[in-house]
C-alpha cells in the first residue's frame, strides 16, 4: 500500500511540473508580446535560402495608366466604348467613300460610252461626206472631161496647182493632155510639179 500511494504521488508531482512550465511559458508570452509579435513577423519577412531575390534593376515600374484602368473597370469600359464609336465612324467613312468612288466610276462609264457613241456617229458621218464629196468630185471632173479642151484650160489656169492637179489626175489622160497643152506654161509647169510630187509619195508595190 505504500508503494502504490508513492507511485501516484510521483505522477501528481510530474503533471504538476508540467503544468506549472506550460502556464510559465504562456505568461512569458503575454508578458512581453512585443517581442513574440516581431519574432513571428521576422520569420515571415525573412526569405528562404533557396529563393533566388530578384535583382532591383529587374523590377519594372507599374504602368500608373493601367494600374487605374485596373483599379476602375469603368474607365476602361468607357475608354473600350469611345474606341468602338472611333472604329464605326471610320468604318462609316471608308464606306460613304467606297460608294461616291463606285458612283463615279459608273458616271465615267456612261461619258465613255456616250463618247463611244458620238465617235461612232462622226465616223459615220464623215464617211457619208466623203462619199458625198467623192461623187461630187467625180461628177465635177466628168464635167471638165466632157469641156473643150480650150474652155477648161482657161478655167484650169486660174485655179491653184494643187487644186488643178486633183483634178488632171483623175482625168483619163487624153483629156488631161488637151488642157495641159492649152494652159499657159508656167501655169503647166506648177500643176506637173504637184503632180510628180504626189506620185513620187505614192508607195511603191
Amino acid at each position: 500500500m505504500m508503494g502504490s500511494s508513492a507511485g501516484k504521488n510521483n505522477v501528481k508531482g510530474a503533471l504538476l511540473t508540467a503544468a506549472v512550465c506550460l502556464l510559465a511559458s504562456g505568461l512569458l508570452r503575454i508578458g512581453d508580446p512585443t517581442r513574440a509579435i516581431a519574432r513571428e513577423l521576422s520569420l515571415q519577412t525573412q526569405p528562404e535560402t533557396n529563393q533566388e531575390t530578384p535583382e532591383l534593376s529587374e523590377v519594372q515600374p507599374a504602368d500608373p495608366a493601367a494600374c487605374l484602368a485596373l483599379a476602375e473597370p469603368g474607365s476602361l469600359l468607357a475608354a473600350l466604348h469611345e474606341r468602338e464609336q472611333q472604329l464605326d465612324a471610320r468604318q462609316e467613312q471608308i464606306a460613304s467613300r467606297l460608294q461616291a468612288l463606285a458612283v463615279a466610276e459608273s458616271k465615267m462609264q456612261e461619258n465613255t460610252a456616250a463618247l463611244v457613241r458620238a465617235e461612232q456617229r462622226l465616223a459615220a458621218t464623215l464617211a457619208i461626206a466623203d462619199q458625198a464629196s467623192e461623187k461630187d468630185l467625180a461628177s465635177l471632173t466628168a464635167v471638165y472631161e466632157n469641156m473643150k479642151a480650150k474652155n477648161a484650160a482657161d478655167l484650169f489656169s486660174n485655179m491653184a496647182p494643187d487644186f488643178a492637179a486633183g483634178f488632171l489626175s483623175r482625168m483619163r489622160a487624153d483629156s488631161a493632155a488637151g488642157i495641159m497643152s492649152n494652159l499657159p506654161p508656167e501655169s503647166a509647169y506648177a500643176i506637173s510639179v504637184v503632180i510628180a510630187g504626189r506620185n513620187a509619195r505614192a508607195p511603191a508595190n
